[in-house]
C-alpha cells in the first residue's frame, strides 16, 4: 500500500489534464461572455443599420408622374418594410421587435392656412406591443395619409427625437423618421446579459420632389401596413 501511495504522489503524467479540468469551467464561463456580449454588439449594429437603411429607402422610393412629382404609394412601403424583414431576419426583427416609419412634414396642404410641421402618417411592422415598442415622438391615427383630407392627417409637432436633439423638416418638404424598438433575448439566458430593449432612430430627408397630400394606392390595391396592425 505504501509504495502504491508514493507512486500516485510522485505520478505527472496526467498533470495536464487535471490542469485541463480544473481550467475548464473558468474558460467555459469567460468564453460564453465574449460570446454573449460579442452578439449583442452585433444586434446593437445590425439594428441601427436597419433603421438607417429603412430611412433611406423610404426617403428615395415612389412613383413619378406626369407633373414631374413622385407620388408613395402603399406598395412602394411594403418593399421597404419587406427589405428590414430580410434584413433583420437574423435576429427576428419583426417577432422581437416593433419597427415604426414616420412622415414628418413641414407642408402647407390644402386645408392649411400657413405650412404647418406635423407627423402626416405612420406605417409599422412587428410583433411586439406596449408603450415602450409604440413611438416614442408622436403618433398619428391609422387613417392618416389614405386621402389628402385634413381628418386624415396628423397633429402638428415640434419635430421628432430626443430634447435637445429634435428632428425637424425642411419648409415644404418632408423627412423619414424611422423608429427601431428590439427586445434582444440573450443566448445564454441572463447569466451575462439580461433581456433588454435595443432603440435606435434615423432620418433622411426626402429625395425627390414628393407629392405630400396622401399615400397613394392605386388598383390593384396594396394592404396597408398601419400601426394599428401587428404582423410579421
Amino acid at each position: 500500500m505504501i509504495p502504491l501511495m508514493h507512486r500516485l504522489r510522485t505520478e505527472i503524467g496526467a498533470a495536464s489534464l487535471v490542469e485541463f479540468g480544473l481550467a475548464l469551467p473558468i474558460v467555459f464561463f469567460l468564453g460564453a461572455g465574449g460570446i454573449e456580449y460579442a452578439n449583442l454588439g452585433r444586434s446593437q449594429l445590425l439594428v441601427s443599420q436597419i433603421a438607417l437603411n429603412l430611412a433611406d429607402n423610404a426617403s428615395r422610393v415612389g412613383l413619378t408622374s406626369n407633373l414631374a412629382t413622385t407620388q408613395l404609394r402603399e406598395a412602394d412601403i411594403n418593399d421597404v418594410l419587406q427589405a428590414v424583414r430580410l434584413q433583420g431576419n437574423g435576429i427576428g426583427i419583426a417577432t422581437n421587435g416593433r419597427v415604426t416609419l414616420s412622415s414628418l412634414e413641414n407642408i402647407q396642404q390644402s386645408y392649411d392656412k400657413a405650412p404647418v410641421q406635423r407627423i402626416h402618417w405612420q406605417r409599422c411592422i412587428g410583433l411586439q406591443s406596449g408603450a415602450s415598442y409604440t413611438s416614442s415622438y408622436g403618433s398619428a391615427p391609422a387613417t392618416a395619409g389614405i386621402d389628402a383630407t385634413l381628418g386624415n392627417a396628423g397633429t402638428p409637432t415640434t419635430g421628432m427625437g430626443d430634447t435637445g436633439y429634435q428632428v425637424t423638416a425642411p419648409s415644404g418638404a418632408g423627412v423619414m423618421f424611422v423608429e427601431v424598438n428590439f427586445n434582444y433575448q440573450p443566448m445564454f439566458s441572463a447569466m451575462f446579459i439580461k433581456n433588454r430593449q435595443i432603440h435606435y432612430t434615423a432620418s433622411f430627408i426626402v429625395r425627390d420632389k414628393r407629392d405630400f397630400s396622401q399615400i397613394f394606392n392605386p388598383s390593384p390595391t396594396a394592404p396597408r401596413a398601419t400601426c394599428d396592425l401587428y404582423t410579421a
